[in-house]
């Protein structure tokens, strides 16, 4: 159940935090926390304590890159965003805001003299704009309910904007004279999605501007409860002007109810402003269809595509409609490789973009005129997101020692200079664990990356316990990424041996091998993490007597599966947001597409061969062999792997009377995002870990 939260969406969590978790009577300004570390080991204080870059736009004269930094107060419990420019040599740095109030959405105006951006104030967001030194913060928007995402129009003279449309109420006469009730009446599904109840849709508006105000604000689709941008993760990159300033592509699913939980089919449409019209662009192709980004000279369109319907980890593929002829070019096609984040070149005549590959997310361009695609840089690392700025890219760079900093990349040749040091000062006070690349053969024959992390200062005449970590999606990368829950340093600076096998369903590696886990999480998965764990354990500095095995969601899966088949191998289980039952998973989810594609169907197809084979292998179903400590982690927003497979699972292992522990969070979704709830997981964790492995 792979998901990516994009910057918008990470902000508008900033936001939420500071209305919804704040207690003190006076709002503060959060900046990088002071720490004072008793030895050069990750703490999940220091975790916490790194500024997160993101969103960094370039000055339209090219001269100045604006980015955001993150940090969070654990006294307060929460985090807040600032904003810094850079002059594009790297040289001069200026903080430009000091805000209680997070600023998000940035973007620099098209004439280069106002920034524009969306804050929280009295409970609503709004767009802003400021001078580009940070002074003169001025309210440009009053839409009701506010706003939760923004566009320029090249020509100054409009701005596009996304805001939230509540949900008419179906059945009004049964709550009349109820004012109180709570009760929610459904009668379709998608009644809840990810951590929310459906209670409104986004929508795509257009509104004049003058540069002081906007005003006659337009909603530019119909009036049915469609989603524009898509949720949950959706956001404003899922809608674009043209160069003209005459058009508006904009990403939706022109669904609702049970077809809309079954289907993945988005399309690209393109509304006209002088006409009204709107045109599906990219109309029959069954898959997700998103992103749109029209090319600078206007001729072009392009945007990221899935073929399949209901497949939502179909290969992302590179698509390009000429808007004079109406040609759609699959631009891609056999490049067996993902695509995202389009970047046009400045003369329309190639696009830039990131894909993983063997554990890496790199920087690759394609050319319109030979179709040829290139790749223009190496390293174990992963490229987030990038500009142009002349001959170089400002893109955003982390790796699994390193958070996301912003690097200068000479696009002629692919190398790379760091311009910000948000973390400098924090990360020459740590020892981060070498990082190794292995390969290994699977029990059938295949070849198999897998990532070794090792403890600081690492003494290969000792031995150590070590971890398998097993990766949630199922499919998706196992990249670089510095995450600040899951992460890979901190395990290892608690003095454990990481190994990450790139496994059955993982991207990077084709898709023929990311689909073998669809239908068989059971299966050749399983035995790669079996793999990976016992060639591992033939190492003289690991000890075979200390292995323990964590993961989350699919991961959660493959915890609960192996604590049913392990023969003894482990000591120790994690499990956080983990399906255990496989039959009440397909009926308590809410994108039933992602059932039906990675479990072939419901499981009322009793003839279905297949069918029945997946939940033939449902991990509740071996809970009469778990004797292994297991600690379970759940969170009740999670409307994706909903809490009771948690507490299920949790109480199958104490009526086993295996040791057991549930930590469970009423107000946290798939992921844990607030910052004490953060640290107390950490704890936990390691807590569970080190009484039974140390």
């Amino acid at each position: 159940m792979k998901k990516i939260i994009p910057v918008v969406l990470f902000a508008l969590f900033l936001t939420g935090c500071e209305q919804n978790v704040q207690k003190e009577k006076k709002a503060e300004v959060i900046g990088a926390p002071e720490l004072t570390l008793e030895n050069d080991l990750m703490t999940p204080e220091a975790l916490w304590a790194f500024g997160r870059v993101s969103g960094h736009e370039i000055s339209p004269d090219g001269s100045t890159i604006l980015y955001g930094v993150s940090y969070y107060s654990i006294e307060h419990n929460k985090g807040n965003r600032d904003l810094y420019t850079l002059d594009i040599s790297g040289d001069k740095l200026n903080q430009i805001t000091r805000s209680p109030k997070s600023e998000f959405n940035v973007v620099w105006r098209p004439d280069g003299k106002k920034i524009g951006f969306l804050t929280s104030e009295s409970g609503s967001v709004q767009l802003w704009e400021m001078n580009p030194d940070g002074s003169a913060r001025t309210q440009i928007s009053k839409i009701e309910g506010g706003i939760t995402g923004f566009k320029y129009a090249p020509d100054q003279s409009k701005i596009l904007f996304t805001k939230e449309v509540p949900i008419k109420n179906k059945f009004p006469e049964l709550y009349e004279g109820l004012p109180d009730a709570s009760g929610r009446l459904m009668n379709d599904l998608m009644y809840r999605h990810w951590d929310h109840w459906v209670d409104s849709y986004s929508h795509v508006f257009v509104a004049d501007y003058d540069g002081k105000k906007i005003w006659n604000e337009n909603d530019i689709m119909d009036s049915e409860p469609y989603q524009a941008p898509l949720k949950p993760f959706g956001g404003i990159e899922q809608v674009d002007w043209s160069a003209d300033s005459k058009s508006i592509a904009y990403t939706s699913k022109k669904l609702t109810g049970k077809e809309a939980s079954l289907s993945t089919n988005s399309d690209i449409y393109l509304y006209k402003l002088e006409t009204g019209t709107t045109e599906n662009i990219s109309e029959g192709n069954m898959g997700f269809d998103i992103a749109p980004l029209f090319s600078p000279d206007g001729k072009y369109v392009a945007w990221e595509s899935m073929e399949r319907d209901g497949y939502e980890s179909d290969q992302n593929r590179l698509f390009i409609m000429n808007l004079d002829t109406r040609e759609r070019i699959y631009a891609t096609k056999g490049f067996d490789q993902n695509v995202g984040g389009l970047v046009w070149s400045d003369d329309s005549q190639s696009i830039y973009f990131t894909s993983d590959w063997h554990g890496t997310f790199q920087i690759y361009r394609y050319d319109l005129q030979d179709g040829n695609i290139d790749k223009l840089t190496e390293g174990l690392h992963d490229y987030k997101s990038l500009s142009l700025a002349g001959d170089y890219m400002i893109a955003a760079r982390n790796s699994m020692s390193m958070p996301t900093e912003l690097y200068k990349v000479k696009i002629s040749d692919g190398s790379a200079e760091q311009i910000t040091f948000t973390n400098k000062e924090l990360l020459d006070q740590l020892t981060m664990g070498d990082v190794e690349e292995r390969w290994m053969k699977t029990a059938d024959g295949e070849d198999m990356l897998t990532m070794v992390i090792y403890p600081p200062h690492f003494d290969p005449t000792k031995k150590y316990p070590a971890l398998l970590y097993c990766k949630g999606g199922p499919q998706g990368p196992l990249s670089q990424n510095f995450h600040y829950r899951w992460n890979y340093q901190i395990m290892a600076a608690n003095g454990y041996i990481i190994i990450a096998p790139n496994r059955r369903g993982v991207s990077g590696f084709g898709q023929a091998w990311q689909e073998q886990i669809s239908g068989d999480y059971h299966g050749k998965s399983m035995g790669d993490y079996l793999t990976a764990i016992d060639e591992m354990a033939k190492e003289p500095y690991v000890d075979e007597e200390r292995l323990g095995a964590v993961g989350a969601s699919a991961g959660g899966y493959a915890v609960f599966y192996l604590a049913g088949i392990h023969e003894g191998r482990f000591k120790a289980f994690i499990a956080h947001d983990g399906i255990f039952n496989e039959e009440a998973q397909y009926l308590e989810t809410e994108e039933m597409w992602f059932e039906n594609w990675d479990k072939a169907g419901p499981f009322w197809e009793t003839e279905n061969e297949r069918i029945q084979n997946v939940y033939a292998h449902s991990p509740h179903k071996l809970v009469q062999n778990w004797d292994t400590p297991i600690l379970i982690i759940h969170g009740e927003l999670d409307y994706r792997v909903v809490f009771t497979q948690g507490m299920t699972a949790f109480n199958a292992a104490v009526l086993r009377d295996v040791p057991a522990e549930f930590l469970y969070f009423p107000d946290e979704n798939h992921w844990v995002l607030q910052p004490q709830n953060g640290i107390l997981w950490q704890r936990v964790f390691f807590d569970w870990l080190d009484k039974w492995l140390k």
